[in-house]
C-alpha cells in the first residue's frame, strides 16, 4: 500500500506546473492591491461623474493574475461590479462599443467570476445576465472561447 502514496507526477517531466502555463503579474502582491485601491477610487471619481464607459476601463486595466494577489483580486470584482450595477440597461451596449477587445475578454472574466460567487454583496445575476448577453452580441462568441481557454484567472 506504500506505493499509493508515490506522486508519480514528480518523476514526468512532461507535467505542467500552474507557474509555466502563464507568467504571473510581475508586481508583488502589496503592489497589486495597492493599484487596486487606487484604481477604485478613480472608478468612484468618473462615476461621480456619470463617466460609465471611463470608469469602466479604468477598472479593467492591468487586471491582477496569478496566486498571493486574492485581495486585490476580489476589491476588482467589487470595483467591476459597481460600475455595472450603476449601469442602464439602455446605456449597455455603447459602453461595450467603447471597449478595445482586450478589455471586453476581461470583462467577461468578471462577469463569470461573478456568476461563480452566489450570495456575494452586491453581485446581481440580472445584472449580470444582462451584461452578458449585450457583450457576447458584440463581441461574439470567440469572447467567451478566449475567456475559458486562458489560464490567466481574474
Amino acid at each position: 500500500m506504500s506505493f499509493r502514496k508515490i506522486d508519480i507526477d514528480a518523476f514526468d517531466e512532461d507535467v505542467l506546473q500552474e507557474d509555466e502555463l502563464y507568467d504571473p503579474d510581475p508586481r508583488p502582491p502589496a503592489q497589486v492591491l495597492s493599484d487596486a485601491r487606487q484604481r477604485q477610487s478613480a472608478v468612484r471619481s468618473a462615476l461621480s461623474k456619470s463617466d460609465i464607459p471611463g470608469a469602466l476601463n479604468i477598472a479593467l486595466e492591468n487586471p491582477p493574475y496569478g496566486p498571493n494577489v486574492e485581495e486585490a483580486k476580489n476589491l476588482t470584482l467589487q470595483i467591476v461590479v459597481s460600475v455595472l450595477n450603476s449601469t442602464k440597461g439602455t446605456e449597455i451596449p455603447q459602453v461595450l462599443k467603447s471597449l478595445s477587445e482586450d478589455a471586453q475578454d476581461t470583462l467577461m472574466k468578471y462577469i463569470y467570476k461573478g456568476m461563480g460567487m452566489p450570495g456575494w454583496g452586491d453581485v446581481s445575476g440580472s445584472v449580470l445576465l444582462a451584461w452578458h448577453e449585450k457583450l457576447t452580441e458584440i463581441a461574439g462568441t470567440g469572447c467567451i472561447v478566449r475567456v475559458m481557454s486562458d489560464r490567466r484567472t481574474v
